[in-house]
C-alpha cells in the first residue's frame, strides 16, 4: 500500500525546512511568496492533502459536512428521491471541495448518537437533517451542540402532531365542518436553516385533479407516519376533501414505509372494501407502481376502473403501462437549495428559510373519470 506523503516529504523535495512547510501550507507568515508557492506546487505534485484529525484539533475545519438516514434500509435501495436529492447535494458539495459524511442508521436515537460522535470527533463542519418529524428531538440536539444544519423539510410541533389524528389517517374531519381546518402551523427553532416543500399544495393539485374527473372515493397510500411531510400530506388531503364536502369515509390516508411490498399490501386491503376507492394516491413512484401491478393482477383496469397518481415523477411513471400520472418536482433542485444554506450558513450568513419550487401535477394515462355507476 502506497504511504501518504508528509509535511518530511515535502520539506526535503522542496529543499526547505519543516517549519516552511507549515508556514505556507497553513498561509501563515514566515516564507517569501516564491517559496510558498514552490512549497504548494511540491504538495500537490505528491498528494498531499491535510490531515483531518489534526486538523479538527487546531480549530480548523474539517472540510465535510453530514447526512444520516434514519429509514429502513431495504427502502432506500428501489426509492429515487433519496438518489436525487443527494445528487443535488453532491453537485454543490464537490464545486466547494467540501465532502459528504454518509450514514444510514436504524431509527432516531441512533442519529442522534451519531451527531453526538461527529460533535465530539470534529468530523463534520455541520449537516443536513432530512425526514423531519413530529416532537422532533434533532432540532434541540444540534442547537445544544451549536453544530450548524439544514433541515430538509421542516419539523411540526408537538402539537401539529396531535392534530394529525391517529395513524391510518382518519383524523376528525366531519363533512358537515363550515370551514377546513388550518394546514399546521410551523415552529422551527430560530437557529437552524431549513429548506421547505409545499408538500400541502402540491396534495391540493392532486386532490382537485382527481374531484374534476368525479372521484369520491380517494384513498392516499402514505409513507412513514411520523414524518412531517407525511403529516402535511394527510392534513391536506383532509382539509382539502372537507372543503368539498367530502368526509373521512369517503377520502382517507393509510400508512406505510414506503417499500413497495407495503405499497402492494395496502393496495390489495382498500381494494377488497366493499366500497372500494376509484382513485389511488401514492406517496411515492415505486410504491405507485406496485399497486399498478396489484391492480392488474386482480383484473382491475387502469385507467377504467381505478385511477392512480405517484407523488414523485420517475423513469418508473414514465415506462409502466399506463404512463403514471404524477407530481414532477426538481428534487436534484431540492439538494442543490440545502447545500447552498448550509455552505452559506458555515460562511458566515444567519440562518435562513429557503423556499423549493413547487411540485406540478402531470397528467397521463394512469386517471380518467371514475365509472359512470360508482
Amino acid at each position: 500500500m502506497a504511504r501518504r506523503p508528509t509535511i518530511k516529504d515535502i520539506a526535503r523535495q522542496a529543499g526547505v525546512s519543516e517549519s516552511a512547510v507549515s508556514f505556507a501550507l497553513n498561509d501563515r507568515p514566515g516564507v517569501s511568496q516564491d517559496t510558498r508557492a514552490r512549497i504548494r506546487r511540491v504538495a500537490e505534485e505528491l498528494g498531499w492533502q491535510p490531515n483531518s484529525a489534526a486538523r479538527a484539533l487546531s480549530g480548523e475545519r474539517s472540510g465535510a459536512v453530514g447526512l444520516v438516514l434514519a429509514r429502513p434500509a431495504h427502502t432506500l435501495g428501489v426509492e429515487s428521491f433519496f438518489l436525487q436529492l443527494v445528487s443535488g447535494i453532491q453537485e454543490v458539495l464537490s464545486a466547494a471541495r467540501t465532502a459528504l459524511l454518509f450514514q444510514v442508521v436504524e431509527d432516531i436515537d441512533a442519529e442522534c448518537a451519531v451527531y453526538r460522535r461527529w460533535w465530539a470527533e470534529r468530523r463534520v463542519d455541520g449537516v443536513l437533517v432530512v425526514d423531519p418529524r413530529t416532537s422532533d428531538p434533532r432540532p434541540a440536539l444540534l442547537e445544544g451542540l451549536a453544530l450548524p444544519a439544514v433541515t430538509i423539510g421542516e419539523a411540526l410541533s408537538p402539537a401539529d402532531g396531535a392534530a394529525a389524528g391517529p395513524g391510518d389517517g382518519r383524523g376528525p374531519a366531519p363533512a358537515h365542518s363550515p370551514a377546513p381546518s388550518p394546514a399546521p402551523s410551523v415552529t422551527p427553532l430560530a437557529t437552524l436553516s431549513s429548506v421547505r416543500a409545499d408538500d400541502a399544495g402540491a396534495m391540493a393539485q392532486v386532490l382537485e385533479h382527481l374531484y374534476g374527473l368525479g372521484h369520491r372515493r380517494i384513498v392516499h397510500i402514505a409513507g412513514l407516519p411520523g414524518l412531517a411531510h407525511t403529516v402535511r400530506r394527510m392534513e391536506s388531503l383532509r382539509t382539502e376533501a372537507a372543503r368539498r364536502g367530502l368526509g373521512p369515509d369517503q377520502v382517507r390516508s393509510v400508512v406505510t414505509d414506503y417499500s413497495d411490498a407495503e405499497g402492494a399490501a395496502a393496495t390489495r386491503r382498500v381494494l377488497a372494501e366493499p366500497d372500494p376507492p376509484t382513485a389511488l394516491v401514492y406517496d411515492n413512484d415505486v410504491m405507485a407502481v406496485a399497486g399498478s401491478a396489484v391492480a392488474a393482477e386482480l383484473g382491475i383496469p387502469v385507467p377504467g376502473r381505478l385511477s392512480i397518481v405517484a407523488w414523485d415523477d420517475s423513469a418508473l411513471c414514465r415506462v409502466t403501462h399506463p404512463r403514471l400520472t404524477a407530481l414532477v418536482r426538481d428534487t436534484a433542485g431540492f439538494g442543490r437549495l440545502a447545500a447552498e444554506e448550509l455552505l452559506a450558513v458555515l460562511a458566515g450568513s444567519p440562518p435562513g428559510v429557503r423556499i423549493s419550487e413547487r411540485p406540478r401535477l402531470e397528467p397521463r394515462e394512469s386517471t380518467a373519470p371514475p365509472p359512470a355507476h360508482t
